[in-house]
């Protein structure tokens, strides 16, 4: 069976973005640990999911990047932009973007199919009510939760409105060079 993997930053009071999505205080430049870790986890996958909202910014944002080669992150605009993804929304019907397929069904649902079907991981970037959905749902198995060393207060979180405790195991936590630290957890079953 096919993970479904989280991978979000955060701050180190848990939250995934400002009272107005600002993410201004994100940690970059990142080191070169940090980029390895990531070509790591996303080397073994073969599909992106996103909610709408997400996808709006993330879709084009990583086709940019794509078309610039001397781009730091060149690398993983190739990655983001080749890999199909598939955006679950209610409020649009077709895709707008290359590579990138709509679903308006039960997402519940489709992620099992996605994940009983043969191929790679599948990897989860966000967003936020999304993601929370999918935690609710009890459908990630990895969380890699890039904590960044600051906090901010308020803004959104992935785990408001969790409708159970979600318990999870470490399976592995890393401290890199730019300052941000990964924990990554796997469902407690």
């Amino acid at each position: 069976m096919r993970k479904l993997k989280l991978q979000l930053q955060i701050t180190i009071d848990g939250f995934i973005s400002g009272q107005n999505g600002e993410m201004d205080w994100m940690k970059f430049p990142w080191t070169d640990d940090i980029m390895n870790y990531v070509r790591e986890i996303t080397e073994n996958v073969d599909t992106i999911v996103l909610g709408r909202k997400l996808a709006e910014g993330f879709i084009p944002h990583w086709e940019n990047v794509a078309k610039d080669p001397n781009n730091p992150e060149y690398e993983g605009g190739i990655k983001y932009s080749t890999t199909p993804k598939i955006v679950f929304t209610k409020t649009i019907d077709k895709s707008i973007w290359k590579n990138t397929e709509v679903s308006n069904g039960d997402f519940i649902e489709e992620i099992n199919k996605l994940k009983n079907q043969n191929g790679k991981d599948i990897i989860v970037y966000g967003g936020g009510t999304f993601v929370t959905s999918l935690i609710n749902a009890g459908l990630i198995d990895e969380y890699h939760l890039f904590i960044n060393p600051t906090a901010i207060g308020s803004g959104m979180t992935i785990f408001k409105g969790l409708d159970k405790n979600l318990k999870l195991k470490l399976k592995t936590s890393k401290q890199f060079d730019c300052g941000i630290t990964l924990t990554c957890y796997e469902l407690d079953k």
